[in-house]
């Protein structure tokens, strides 16, 4: 999502900076331009967002590692929130151990904490495919780190599975402070607006009810499919609290370039060198296509840049309409170096051109001398 790749500049900090410096940098940042405090400033919600998604990878020393070493590609197949369609209040509760609480700005204009349990938040990841894979569809795996509800607790956060009211907040899971006019209300800081608290957390967890888990997740990659689609996976994304659904799965697609095909939507463009002789005498000549080759006839007289077509050897769309084209842009070479027999050849080719042979630089010359008349006779004028 970022425009900036450079997360270490999002955030503000240098490349070596300790995991603290990281945290304190994000919850800076995202204090600093969270919409709440910037009411109808698109832009400083989609900078929150960007500081949202350089934390997410930074703060993981997995993500960190292959960021390091291969920058925004090292992260492909490696889930990441899909943080242009993630609330950005939510944002707060996903970090709750960099804040300490939640809603920061609950108490002026924020929304309040949902009622009834919380579903997960979507994942994004990247599918590389190639044309032919675009022409043909394909079947991809992708492996994402996600949030699983801890099986030892069964999400509750304790050994024994009990949990009691938080003495804090009362059970509410919010506090409020000050008074008069203005109050601030917040998550409460003790159980993180949950509500409730365990005495004895689950080893397995340490009472954050949730767990990353790797999985493998097949991609179904159909015919037809843009650069950039989203391919929506309902239910694969982090699991959500008890009794809540999962997030989702948002695989986009990336359309590697073709050593010799340039898109346009259904249609694909080639380009394709002929020989002078070939173009001047006519030529049958082969034309790559996703599937091989595919025989093509020069006609005499073709001249550089005229456009051939193939009909339906192109791309299908995903609604399963018939196949574009190919179009064959036809560039004439010129050689560079001649034998000598070939240049007395085209010497004396070039003795046998007369008026009609050649008319478009017949009319060139025409239009030349024209051109030259006329400024000379301007100049006696002038004189």
């Amino acid at each position: 999502m970022a425009e900036n790749d450079d997360y270490y500049a999002i955030l503000g900090v240098a490349r070596d900076a300790s995991p603290e410096d990281i945290k304190k940098a994000y919850r800076r940042c995202a204090i600093q331009f969270h919409p709440d405090r910037n009411p109808g400033d698109a832009q400083a919600e989609a900078h929150f967002k960007e500081c949202a998604e350089a934390y997410e990878v930074l703060s993981d020393p997995d993500k960190r590692a292959r960021y390091d070493q291969f920058g925004k590609a090292g992260l492909r197949g490696a889930a990441v929130h899909d943080w242009a369609h993630t609330d950005v209040h939510d944002i707060f509760s996903m970090f709750e151990e960099v804040f300490g609480f939640g809603d920061l700005f609950g108490g002026f204009g924020g929304r309040r904490r949902r009622g009834g349990p919380q579903p997960g938040q979507s994942l994004r990841c990247f599918i590389d495919v190639t044309l032919e894979e675009v022409l043909a569809g394909a079947e991809k795996t992708v492996r994402v780190a996600r949030r699983e509800l801890c099986e030892a607790c069964g999400g509750s956060g304790s050994a024994s599975g009990k949990t009691k009211p938080c003495a804090t907040c009362g059970g509410r899971g919010r506090v409020q402070q000050g008074g008069g006019f203005f109050r601030l209300v917040r998550d409460c800081p003790h159980c993180g607006g949950r509500g409730t608290v365990v005495s004895d957390p689950c080893p397995t967890c340490s009472g954050n009810r949730f767990v990353n888990r790797h999985r493998t997740i097949d991609i179904t990659i159909p015919p037809g499919v843009e650069d950039g689609q989203r391919i929506r996976y309902t239910g694969q994304g982090d699991a959500g609290e008890p009794g809540a659904p999962r997030g989702d799965l948002f695989a986009v697609v990336r359309v590697a370039e073709h050593a010799f095909f340039e898109r346009h939507g259904r249609d694909l463009l080639c380009q394709v060198p002929v020989s002078f002789t070939q173009a001047a005498l006519g030529a049958n000549i082969d034309v790559p296509t996703l599937e091989g080759t595919e025989p093509m006839e020069v006609t005499r007289g073709t001249q550089s840049g005229d456009l051939y077509r193939l009909k339906g050897m192109g791309l299908p769309d995903v609604h399963g309409r018939r196949r574009g084209d190919i179009l064959v842009l036809v560039l004439v070479e010129i050689p560079k170096k001649l034998s000598r027999r070939q240049e007395e050849l085209l010497r004396e080719f070039a003795d046998t051109e007369r008026k009609g042979v050649l008319p478009h630089r017949e009319g060139f010359l025409e239009r030349l001398a024209n051109y030259i008349r006329q400024q000379t006779e301007a100049k006696k004028d002038d004189a």
